[in-house]
């Protein structure tokens, strides 16, 4: 840019380690709040970043871009530019004095973009001397605070957004090659760095909340300033698992506000940045004894508030996906808040309208308690069976799932305490006219353990179920429950002969009971049809009655339950349903897909595949 001095550029060597700004993330520009001034110190200038908004992004912009000799603002963009727009998200007028529009997937996070964005080609770090090597580095991390526009004007400043890019590149390749380059004043350069870069007022969701939201269909809402994000994110990972890192000198600046800001960045709804940060809070609390407390106890925040007050959070999954491996590393016996955590946050978040998007995680954090603390296993089925849904099929399959997944690790001595309720709603289950739930319910009769456990309280549960089998093998509408409620009968019969016979006759019992009450109730109601025939005003009155009901006899069922009969069913049934073992998945509406963000996506690599594990038990 002309008129440029050399004070407003980032200086090559830089004595000062301390750096005084504050990022101001979190304060809404809408709030009218002040503006917030970023200074990175030095011998021989200064950096400012300043909090312009996104109105005032571009008027530096299209200043910058009048100096630098361009065209005017409201000239349409040669076609070659429209399409590197369109690849980077990027704002493209159509005609002059057309309306500027956003692509429909593109971020507006409130970055405070950085008045004075011209930065100096530093040397590499490689090619310099060994006593110089720490005071370019960190020149290097104060180059990174300088913050670009990427959402008004992604075509500006290209090449300092390459100088930034090679930058943070390159220092991701020096921590991770080189050992002793971690020296105290990098700690306060480095994480100061991060914040800049990363903590900032999230934009609204552009996704319907509740109900609405539909995590197979509602596309992602990706990051704008990602190619520097994901730079910054990946060389904070590498200076955490650099094993020079001392978490003595960085505790001292990565602290509980250091942490709130990363919590409340985890609802961005770039599934990216989440990953990145799920694997960021994982390593932090595994080297940072000291802030685990808090760092759950805030969870339990974030959670309160996703259940009783919001119903919408992006983060829940990743988070969960931590605390499974949080609740791994648990110490025995379980102390009282990590029992209430459970019973009180992870049972709730069943009765959410979204939780089919975590509830793989939520899953496994249950039955990680259990095979820590067995006697939590009452509580957590009875907690299971009250939030158990009444309308909603693919929820009730959930359910089944996590069910089943604690009956795999569930003692003896528990079970006993919890089967009859239990098995109730199995029965419920297996009677259900949604032929899913009804097939997820019978297909616990081919887990070994479970129908052992059958097997040990057969006298208590095989009354519980028969009748629902039974009712079942005669009137479902679906083929496949048909074979599967004959192959469980079989297995019941096989288990017991003498209770099996006993059940049968039972049913039997109880179906003449009603019907003999039902004849009775119809005779009843002959009776005083009879009477109110005799009254003569019955004539006068009887063509305002309607036509009397009829009773419908319900077909003679065939009540043998011989050994060869349900063999023979089983076996003709058998193939169709062994067949059914792909996933139940609700199927897609044919709606168009954004290449952007699908290419973007599956450009992504997982942050915990470039890492090592922790090392510090959790």
């Amino acid at each position: 840019m002309p008129n440029r001095t050399d004070k407003d550029k980032v200086p090559v060597k830089n004595n000062s380690s301390g750096v005084t700004a504050k990022n101001g993330s979190g304060k809404d520009a809408a709030d009218g709040s002040d503006e917030v001034s970023q200074t990175c110190n030095s011998s021989s200038g200064a950096v400012h970043a300043n909090s312009n908004g996104a109105g005032g992004a571009a008027t530096t912009a299209a200043a910058a871009a009048t100096a630098r000799g361009g065209g005017p603002k409201s000239a349409p963009p040669p076609a070659n530019l429209v399409a590197k727009c369109k690849l980077a998200g990027a704002v493209v007028p159509t005609a002059p004095g057309s309306a500027m529009r956003k692509e429909k997937r593109q971020s507006s996070s409130r970055f405070n973009v950085s008045h004075n964005r011209e930065l100096q080609k530093l040397p590499a770090l490689k090619d310099a001397p060994p006593g110089e090597r720490e005071d370019l580095l960190i020149q290097k991390i104060r180059q990174c605070c300088v913050l670009f526009d990427f959402v008004t004007d992604p075509l500006s400043d290209l090449k300092w957004k390459e100088v930034k890019r090679a930058a943070l590149h390159e220092m991701v390749e020096y921590i991770t090659s080189q050992r002793g380059v971690l020296t105290e004043p990098i700690y306060p350069e480095m994480i100061h760095m991060f914040g800049v870069n990363v903590f900032r007022t999230l934009p609204p969701s552009s996704n319907p909340n509740g109900a609405e939201f539909d995590p197979e269909e509602d596309e992602p809402t990706l990051e704008a300033a990602w190619p520097h994000l994901q730079l910054v994110y990946e060389l904070f990972l590498r200076f955490l698992e650099s094993p020079d890192f001392q978490p003595a000198l960085a505790k001292r600046h990565l602290d509980q506000r250091f942490v709130l800001q990363l919590l409340e960045l985890f609802d961005s709804e770039d599934p990216r940045e989440r990953d990145f940060l799920k694997t960021t809070l994982h390593r932090i609390y595994g080297k940072f004894l000291g802030l685990r407390a808090y760092v759950r106890k805030q969870v339990n925040h974030m959670f309160y508030r996703f259940i009783y007050e919001t119903e919408h959070h992006n983060g829940v999954a990743e988070l969960l996906e931590i605390l499974g491996s949080i609740i791994n590393g648990f110490a025995l016996p379980l102390k009282e808040e990590h029992k209430l955590f459970l019973l009180r946050v992870l049972m709730p978040l069943h009765k959410v309208k979204s939780l089919s998007v975590y509830h793989p995680q939520l899953a496994y954090c249950v039955v990680q308690f259990l095979e820590k603390e067995p006697s939590l296993t009452e509580p957590v089925i009875l907690a299971l069976l009250k939030f158990w849904p009444k309308v909603h099929s693919p929820k009730e399959v959930m359910f089944l799932n996590e069910l089943e997944e604690i009956l795999d690790v569930i003692e003896p001595a528990e079970f006993a305490k919890v089967m009859v309720p239990l098995f109730r709603q199995l029965a419920r289950c297996v009677s259900s006219p949604h032929f899913q739930v009804a097939e997820r319910a019978l297909y616990y009769w081919n887990n070994e353990y479970i129908m052992s456990l059958v097997s040990d309280n057969a006298a208590t549960l095989l009354p519980i179920v028969f009748p629902a089998l039974y009712k079942n093998s005669k009137a479902h509408w679906n083929k496949t429950i048909y074979g599967l409620v004959y192959n469980a009968l079989k297995l019941l019969m096989e288990m017991n002969q003498k209770l099996f016979d006993d059940c049968v006759q039972n049913y039997r019992q109880e179906r003449h009971n009603e019907k003999m009450r039902l004849r009775e109730r119809e005779d009843a109601w002959n009776r005083i049809e009879s009477l109110a025939e005799k009254n003569p005003q019955f004539h006068v009155v009887k063509p305002q009655l309607g036509t009397p009901t009829q009773t419908l006899e319900s077909p003679p069922e065939d009540d043998d339950m011989l050994y060869d009969r349900l063999e023979s069913q089983a076996r003709e049934v058998t193939t169709l349903a062994t067949k059914k073992e792909k996933p139940l998945l609700r199927r897609k509406s044919e709606l168009p897909l954004d290449s952007l963000t699908l290419k973007a996506l599956s450009d992504h690599k997982r942050a915990d595949q470039l890492l090592a594990p922790p090392d510090a038990p959790l």
